[in-house]
């Protein structure tokens, strides 16, 4: 079978991949492929993960085992083919290229062609440009406003409490607290 897959990018609205490949390949294989067909380096760490219909992802796809002490299966690229995990047209995957930002590319199984077989990967066709490869982390980064100490009543206190209807006479006394009797309870 030969398993036709768009790739698209939220970063970039006019980049658009379309990558055959059998489906006995490899994950390896098509992870190759796409970084090829975008222009990217193959030297970063990145995975695929399967996801469900609204992208959330449910299972990794590694290029190597991190040794983790987890109970859950671990997918290797180079072990793992395609269609081991994926099976049916529409299915979805996010390929993430770089983990410092979680920046991605989302795949989407397109079509599934029964009976015909592939050799070697194909980029069919290349739509645009992809996003860059490298970022710099500081623009993912937002850093907190931090009140001035010095003026207390410039202090939005909806925003320090984390809500905007924020009253103070809902915390409890804690003077009642000191009343308890102790011996009623055991710690």
């Amino acid at each position: 079978m030969i398993y036709r897959f768009v790739i698209v990018s939220d970063e970039a609205d006019n980049f658009k991949l379309q990558i055959a490949i059998d489906s006995t390949a490899t994950f390896m294989q098509l992870r190759n492929i796409i970084l090829d067909s975008a222009g990217f380096s193959k030297e970063q760490m990145d995975s695929f993960y399967i996801c469900d219909d609204e992208w959330n992802k449910e299972k990794e796809i590694t290029c190597m085992d991190m040794g983790s002490d987890t109970d859950e299966d671990i997918w290797i690229m180079d072990d793992t083919q395609l269609d081991e995990l994926l099976e049916d047209e529409g299915q979805r995957m996010k390929f993430v290229f770089d983990y410092m930002t979680e920046r991605f590319f989302k795949v989407k199984l397109k079509e599934v062609v029964p009976g015909k077989s592939l050799h070697d990967p194909l980029c069919e066709s290349k739509v645009g440009n992809p996003p860059a490869e490298n970022v710099d982390i500081a623009d993912f980064i937002t850093i907190p406003k931090i009140p001035d100490a010095n003026n207390i009543e410039a202090i939005d206190k909806s925003e320090f409490y984390g809500d905007e209807e924020y009253d103070e006479d809902e915390i409890s006394d804690f003077e009642e607290m000191d009343n308890l009797d102790s011996d009623n309870y055991k710690f």
